[in-house]
This record gives C-alpha cells, structure tokens and sequence, in this order.
C-alpha cells in the first residue's frame, strides 16, 4: 500500500487476510508467504472497512468513504456488486454468520442490509440521530445491534427491519458494539470511560452493569467465545477484562504507554491481543493480566489488530503504512 492503512482481517482459516487503505483498496495477502494475491481497485475514495464472509472466506466487502460498498470475489478479484444508498462515508460493516446479508453503518445515521446474492437492499435500518460506528450480528443472525455516536445503541430485526430496542443510558457517544454467543447479552463502549451490559433476553432492555474503572475513553469492547469474559480498551493506556456474568473485575492489562484502540480474545479464550498508539501490540494472559509478550517493530501507532482462528498468528496494521505477521 502506498498510503495508511485502515484495517486488517483474516479468513477462518488463516492462509490469506485483507488489507484495506487510504490509497482507494484493498489488497488479499497470503499469510504464509507475505505475498499480495489481489489488489480489489475501483473504490474512489479510502477503503475503511472490510470483511471476509467467515467461515466461507470466499467474498470480501469493502466499505468506502464514496459512499458505497462493494462485494468481491476473494479468490478472482471479480466486483460482484457495487452497494449503492448510502448518502455519506460508510464506516463499519460485517457478514452475519450465514454469509446471506452484509451490514453497512454510515455517517448519514443509517444502517443497510444488503443481500448476499442479489446485492439488492433488503432493509434500511432508520432511528439514530448521529453516525453508526459499529454494527454486529448475533449468533443466528436474526439480529443486529447498531452502536451510535448519538449515545445509544439499538437492536434490529434483521427479518423485518424493526427496531426491537434501544439501549439508552451512556453519556456519550458509542464506539464498540457486541453480542455475546448465546445472544442474549450485548456490550456497549463508550466514550463516558464505561461498558455496559445489556440483557436482551426478554422484551425489555436492562443494564444490568455499568463497568466503570477506566479513566479515559472505552475505544474498543470484546467478548471472548462463550461469552463467559469480556475485555475493554481505552484510551487511559489499559484494557480490562470483567467476568460477564458478575461485572466482576478479573484483571488490569497495564503495561502500554499509548491508548488502545483494538482488543481481541484469540478463539480459545486463552489470550488477550492488544493495539497501541505506543507503537506495539502485546499479548496477554486474560485472568492473570500477565504479559506474555510485546510485538514491536511497527514504527508508527497500531490501530488494527487481529488472532487467526488458531489462535496462533496474529496481524497488526499500523499508520506507518505496513502490515505485520507475528507467529506464535
């Protein structure tokens, strides 16, 4: 890439992960060899997000600051579709687990649904008042939640469109958005410096906890695989990962002397990474909050992050233009 990169995002299983960038595209790397497979041209402006079609691998889509989205094959390079309807920058998207719908989340407010198949638009997801910067999928994919710098983040049926709750609470605006596996919670953070935890199960919408602790921005949320832990980034240099069930404090990752933008448990629940404005990413043991190892070489902040399936490869895409592969 000849300019910043945005985001980085591997297959299921490992072998190849996308590049996105300021330069208008997004390149399918091998894993193993470092070479570019494909370079997916045609965006008119920065490429911001990007996904595989996990588990299948076989289609990427790129959002882009000209408003559009765009569906590829990852193994030709072929435009399947050009996604238009969106009125501004397209910020955040993502693949429900069937592969069957892709999610965009724009700056004019609005969340779409496209179809996989057609690339026809099935729903416009209307109600907030501010910019979508995040959007995930439950487990079944019968439900997305949108995360908005309007304070709130709302749940939507993903059949009909409608919007089942709204989640209000946070005093500030939203940056990250999760469902858990069971698809039954939800966790929301903020620029307020807190997660929340939000039971969906019945009608209603319950915070059943504010995790308070962090003395600047929530700029990133995950839960692990089951569910059963979740971690926060900040801006105040830590990350802190709760027991979900309790909002009990397991442990404080401490150690970066930037803000951290990106968190992430690799599959088995075993490891924690980390992307710093320091320049490294570190790898942490979740419930000790011990640091088992400090990735450096970038020479620039690191803002994406991501573990392969395995667990065993992790890559880091940072503003000094590059992409690195660390193997475990």
């Amino acid at each position: 890439h000849i300019l910043p990169l945005t985001n980085c995002f591997f297959n299921k299983s490992g072998d190849k992960f996308i590049t996105g960038s300021y330069d208008r595209t997004c390149k399918v790397w091998d894993t193993n060899t470092c070479e570019e497979l494909l370079s997916l041209d045609g965006h008119k402006n920065v490429v911001y997000a990007i996904a595989f079609n996990n588990p299948y691998g076989n289609r990427v889509a790129t959002g882009s600051f000209d408003k559009t989205c765009r569906l590829w094959d990852s193994n030709t390079g072929e435009c399947l579709y050009t996604l238009v309807g969106h009125f501004t920058e397209i910020v955040c998207l993502c693949f429900n687990p069937q592969s069957t719908v892709i999610a965009t989340g724009s700056m004019d407010n609005t969340a779409h649904l496209w179809d996989v198949e057609t690339g026809k638009t099935i729903h416009t997801l209307a109600g907030h008042s501010a910019e979508i910067v995040s959007l995930s999928f439950n487990t079944f994919g019968d439900r997305i939640v949108t995360g908005s710098f309007d304070h709130t983040a709302r749940v939507w049926d993903v059949r009909t469109g409608a919007c089942s709750h709204i989640l209000s609470g946070h005093k500030g605006e939203i940056s990250s958005t999760q469902f858990n596996y069971a698809s039954d919670l939800i966790i929301s953070g903020s620029i307020d410096k807190t997660c929340q935890v939000w039971d969906i199960s019945s009608g209603k919408s319950k915070s059943m906890f504010v995790l308070r602790g962090h003395t600047d921005e929530v700029l990133d949320v995950s839960f692990n695989s089951t569910g059963s832990s979740l971690v926060t980034a900040s801006a105040d240099s830590t990350a802190r990962v709760y027991n979900a069930s309790t909002g009990t404090l397991t442990s404080v990752l401490s150690g970066h002397v930037g803000e951290i933008s990106k968190v992430a448990f690799n599959a088995q629940g075993s490891k924690v990474i980390t992307a710093s404005s320091d320049k490294t990413c570190r790898v942490w043991e979740p419930y000790s909050g011990d640091c088992l190892q400090t990735l450096e070489g970038h020479t620039d902040e690191i803002f994406s992050c991501a573990f392969n399936y395995e667990g065993d490869s992790i890559i880091t895409g940072s503003k000094d233009n590059t992409c690195r592969i660390w193997k475990g």
